[in-house]
C-alpha cells in the first residue's frame, strides 16, 4: 500500500494549475506569456532541489534531464519552424517539474493527442467549409497574390494556420500521465503488519 507524499501533491497541484492556465491562454491568444512560464521554471528548480534534500540528489538530476529533453525537443521543432517559442518555454518549465521519464510520457501522449486532434479539425473543416477553404486556411502556399508586393509570412500568419493550441494537448497529457503515475512518485511505504510469532509444536 502507499500514500502520496506532500511533495508529490505539490507537483500535481503546480503542474495541473500551470498547464490549465497555459491551455486557456494559448487557446484564446495563441501565445503563452513569459510571466507564466519563466516563474514556473524557477519554481521547478527550487522544487527539485528541495525534493533532493529529502530523497537524494538524483531527483535534481532527473529534473535537469527532463528539462533537457522537454525544452530540447521543442526547441528543435521551433528552430525548423514547426512550433512556437511559447511552446518551447511551456515544455521547459513543465519538464523540470516532471523529470525525465514523465516528460517522455507527456511528450508521447501530447503527440498522439495532436495527431488525433488535427485529423478531427481537418475533417470537420472539410465537411463544414469544403476542401478548398480548408486548404487556404491551414496550408501556407508561399505564393504572393498577383499584383501584390512580396512579403514574408509573419508570426501572426503562422499562428492563424495552427490547427490547435499546443498547450491544450500538453495539459491533457500531463493530467493523464499524473493520474496514471502519481501513486508511484515519492510514495510513502506503509509498515507491514507484524505477523504472529510462530511457536514450536509441543512435544
Amino acid at each position: 500500500m502507499f500514500s502520496l507524499h506532500p511533495a508529490t501533491l505539490i507537483m500535481i497541484a503546480a503542474t495541473g494549475i500551470f498547464t490549465a492556465a497555459a491551455a486557456v491562454w494559448d487557446t484564446r491568444t495563441r501565445r503563452i506569456p513569459n510571466f507564466l512560464t519563466l516563474p514556473m521554471l524557477g519554481l521547478g528548480l527550487v522544487y527539485q532541489i528541495a525534493v533532493s534534500f529529502m530523497f537524494g540528489w538524483e531527483h535534481l538530476l532527473d529534473g535537469v534531464l527532463g528539462f533537457v529533453v522537454g525544452f530540447g525537443i521543442l526547441f528543435v521543432l521551433w528552430f525548423v519552424g514547426s512550433g512556437g517559442a511559447g511552446d518551447v518555454k511551456l515544455m521547459g518549465a513543465l519538464s523540470i517539474w516532471l523529470g525525465f521519464r514523465l516528460t517522455l510520457y507527456v511528450l508521447f501522449v501530447s503527440i498522439c493527442a495532436v495527431i488525433l486532434g488535427t485529423v478531427g479539425v481537418v475533417l470537420f473543416s472539410v465537411v463544414t467549409k469544403g476542401f478548398r477553404n480548408t486548404k487556404s486556411q491551414y496550408v501556407g502556399t508561399g505564393k504572393t497574390p498577383s499584383g501584390a508586393k512580396p512579403k514574408a509570412e509573419s508570426v501572426d500568419d503562422k499562428q492563424k494556420r495552427r490547427f490547435m493550441a499546443f498547450a491544450t494537448p500538453v495539459a491533457i497529457a500531463t493530467w493523464a500521465v499524473l493520474l496514471w503515475k502519481a501513486p508511484t512518485i515519492n510514495e510513502i511505504p506503509q509498515p507491514n503488519t507484524p505477523s504472529a510469532p510462530v511457536t514450536a509444536p509441543a512435544e
